[in-house]
């Protein structure tokens, strides 16, 4: 049987037909080339997992524990992920913050988006991504259900019963919204889960 993390793979490298670039031996991948995006540009990016050393560093710096199942999620599956050139993305580990070619194959800074959160969020909320669309937030409560919210206001407007159980459906939602080179079917329609 195919474990979720294993169908999140095949569903991101359902563009591979438009390109895959595999930068790094520890399982970073760039598919669906985007030239429609910009020269550079790549639909979907998995990058390598980190190890608990990375992790220590975060916690570290933010001073707080990362909710478990995302630290699962960053050392078994990818250090964040960037769906559809950014329309939706969750955020890891950066190791560098030069304007270089290595710049690209790192997530957004976990780090900074705990300092993001919306006014009225709590401590025991751990924000993991956004959306591009209206910069709407991702974060998991203590029982490790994910929940979406706007910018500035956390309350929960949906939620997923794990990180996996969202990026599935996150993911497949998302594919609808794009042709097949990955082109928006209607740019003005908003890429979020709730409007």
């Amino acid at each position: 049987m195919e474990s979720k993390y294993e169908e999140i793979r095949n569903l991101m490298f359902k563009l591979s037909h438009l390109g895959v670039w595999n930068f790094s031996e520890d399982g970073g991948f760039f598919i669906g080339k985007a030239p429609h995006l910009g020269t550079r540009a790549w639909l979907n990016r998995i990058y390598p997992k980190i190890s608990m050393t990375e992790i220590e560093i975060m916690e570290n710096e933010m001073h707080r524990q990362i909710a478990p199942s995302y630290v699962q999620f960053l050392t078994s599956f990818s250090n964040g992920l960037d769906i559809f050139n950014d329309t939706f993305g969750l955020y890891g580990y950066r190791y560098s913050f030069r304007r270089d070619e290595t710049h690209d194959q790192q997530p957004y800074n976990l780090v900074w988006l705990q300092s993001e959160k919306p006014r009225n969020s709590t401590d025991d909320m751990f924000f993991i991504g956004e959306y591009d669309w209206d910069h709407s937030f991702l974060y998991v409560t203590p029982d490790q259900k994910v929940h979406f919210c706007h910018r500035e206001d956390a309350t929960s407007l949906f939620t997923w019963d794990s990180i996996e159980d969202m990026l599935l459906s996150e993911i497949r939602r998302i594919y609808t919204l794009f042709d097949d080179r990955g082109v928006a079917i209607d740019p003005k329609h908003p890429t979020t889960p709730i409007i």
